[in-house]
């Protein structure tokens, strides 16, 4: 639960941030995390040094649901001269590390990131007659805010957020997320590390879809050129009943067609409803077994093979370099896994990984036949991984949030693969890799045709390539619902 309050930000007067010679009292209402960020929005707004905030009432260090302590909100005029619309203006307090003494997170150095790095805004458009921001988007942040802390996986500019349902709950159209940085919000230095302001832009689904199909950032600068659908400072409208490409019929061939034609998806994976099935040896065949199957008990992915997988999702892999999955030797230290950015040199046929290859990788396996199974919406994205990654010559994930398990296709191109022409099927315990040729990604997009459009087929839906020996079922969320699996 969250109360409504107004903001007890330091005035102009204020003593300096809290220290070794701040006064105790000062030094608990307003930690150096807390404080460097209320500088920045002072900056912004020195006429409002008391915005109104939505607070936590049992701070999550305290054993409460919601991670953000707070979320102030402001009024921001905008600038009618260059198509900002007056707005508010809401900035989350959490995500960074606030407080410096590992309540939440762990201190780990003042030349790193605070926290995660980084802190959500929200710019909504203000309503004729607004007199007070809207509660909503506050609620929104906490959520994303409880993704982060729950998966510790964090977002970066370009990012999207399937959301599937209006994000003010009303009958809105815009019922997904891109992220950016935010046009204003500078980055802050504060003792515990570097804070970022990621800005949520919210979009219609066939935007959404666009985004995943080319990339978020090309559909954001699209976005910005049109003034309705959120303009220079991307100001998200609840009340837009069109898309950009209902307003301009022009930017989906002429920009985005081209771009995905160019460029590809920079999308590199997703966490879906999906799972595989080893078709080269029978089910009873338990001593060594192959298979990640509904309905049985499935191995666990190792902390090695998440941590690659997590680093193969990371937003590191640059469009227009070799691919390079992330090696399964990542660095520990103190038992923390820390992400480092992939690298070429690191690829696991580098001479640098050789000698450290862990004893599992030697055990991956080789399979001969491969089933697999994803519900609807994870299906309709298989084009989307076929056209827009592999035949540029890249790779994309599927993790499983019903179980634990992954499926990675890659192309030829791709180093640090398990899976290879010769043995195109792998298994490293629960995470299968599959490599395709380009042959066969024509072949089979010619088979997949229409997979995009749902209404064209019932459910269950097979797609079978004998002499591949490979299986592709579309099946209904249900069937991955099962508490076996």
């Amino acid at each position: 639960m969250a109360e409504l309050r107004p903001s007890v930000a330091p005035g102009p007067a204020a003593p300096p941030a809290s220290g070794p010679s701040a006064p105790p009292a000062f030094a608990s209402l307003f930690p150096p995390g807390l404080h460097a960020i209320y500088g920045e929005c002072r900056r912004l707004y020195p006429d409002q040094p008391n915005p109104l905030q939505v607070t936590a009432i049992v701070k999550y260090w305290l054993g409460g649901p919601d991670p953000l302590d707070y979320v102030s909100m402001y009024r921001n005029m905008g600038s009618p001269s260059a198509n900002i619309p007056e707005h508010w203006h809401y900035i989350s307090f959490g995500l960074s590390d606030l407080y410096g003494d590992n309540r939440v997170h762990e201190f780990t150095g003042t030349d790193g990131p605070s926290g995660f790095g980084f802190e959500l805004t929200f710019r909504l458009k203000r309503e004729t007659g607004e007199s007070a921001p809207p509660t909503w988007p506050a609620e929104l942040m906490q959520g994303l805010a409880r993704y982060v802390f729950q998966s510790e996986n964090t977002f970066c500019s370009g990012d999207h957020v399937s959301w599937h349902s209006p994000l003010d709950n009303s009958e809105s159209r815009i019922q997904h997320m891109l992220l950016t940085e935010d046009p204003q919000m500078q980055p802050v230095r504060t003792p515990f590390g570097v804070v970022t302001f990621l800005q949520i832009v919210g979009v219609c689904t066939e935007e959404l879809h666009s985004a995943q199909q080319w990339n978020g950032q090309g559909i954001l600068e699209l976005l910005r050129t049109v003034p309705i659908a959120g303009g220079p400072w991307l100001i998200t409208d609840m009340r837009r009943g069109e898309t950009i490409f209902e307003i301009d019929p022009h930017l989906q061939q002429e920009r985005v067609d081209k771009g995905i034609e160019t460029d590809g998806s920079n999308l590199s994976g997703v966490s879906a409803k999906c799972a595989w099935d080893d078709l080269s040896r029978p089910p009873e065949d338990e001593e060594d077994s192959r298979s990640i199957c509904l309905g049985t008990q499935p191995r666990r992915l190792s902390g090695k093979d998440t941590e690659q997988i997590r680093e193969t999702l990371r937003r590191g892999l640059e469009i227009n370099s070799k691919p390079v999955l992330p090696p399964i030797n990542s660095q520990r230290q103190n038992g923390l896994t820390h992400d480092r950015a992939p690298s070429r040199k690191d690829s696991l046929g580098s001479d640098s990984s050789t000698a450290i290859i862990p004893h599992e990788l030697i055990r991956t396996r080789q399979l001969e036949s491969v089933h697999l199974k994803f519900n609807q919406e994870s299906g309709a994205l298989i084009p989307l991984c076929l056209r827009g990654r592999l035949l540029h010559g890249r790779h994309f994930t599927y993790k499983s949030i019903t179980g634990d398990m992954a499926i990675t296709f890659v192309s030829t191109g791709v180093e640090g693969a398990f899976a290879t022409e010769e043995h195109p099927y792998a298994a490293h315990g629960p995470w299968l890799q599959i490599l395709l040729t380009e042959e066969f990604v024509e072949k089979m997009l010619e088979d997949l045709e229409g997979l995009t459009s749902p209404e064209e087929f019932k459910l269950p839906k097979e797609y079978s390539w004998p002499e591949k020996k490979l299986k592709v079922s579309i099946l209904p969320d249900v069937v991955f619902d099962s508490p076996l699996h």
